[in-house]
């Protein structure tokens, strides 16, 4: 089964949970090595730039989910 079955979701907390798991996805599809990502997490875990991007990414992300699901708008 695919982890990415669809962009579609029932409300925009649903669709905002996905953009969550394409951001997560993302970082580790970039560096795929657990160890690494475990090592390096707290260096953005309590860095509030790192932080605000994380949010910039997501709501990127949210945007294209939200845009597929016609803005909720059914």
């Amino acid at each position: 089964m695919s982890w990415l079955p669809s962009l579609q979701a029932d409300s925009p907390e649903e669709g905002y949970e996905i953009a969550v798991k394409l951001s997560r996805m993302a970082v580790k599809k970039t560096q795929p090595d657990d160890k690494a990502r475990e090592r390096m997490r707290p260096d953005y875990a309590n860095n509030a730039d790192s932080l605000t991007q994380v949010s910039l990414v997501v709501a990127t992300n949210f945007q294209t989910v939200a845009k597929a699901n016609n803005y909720w708008r059914v």
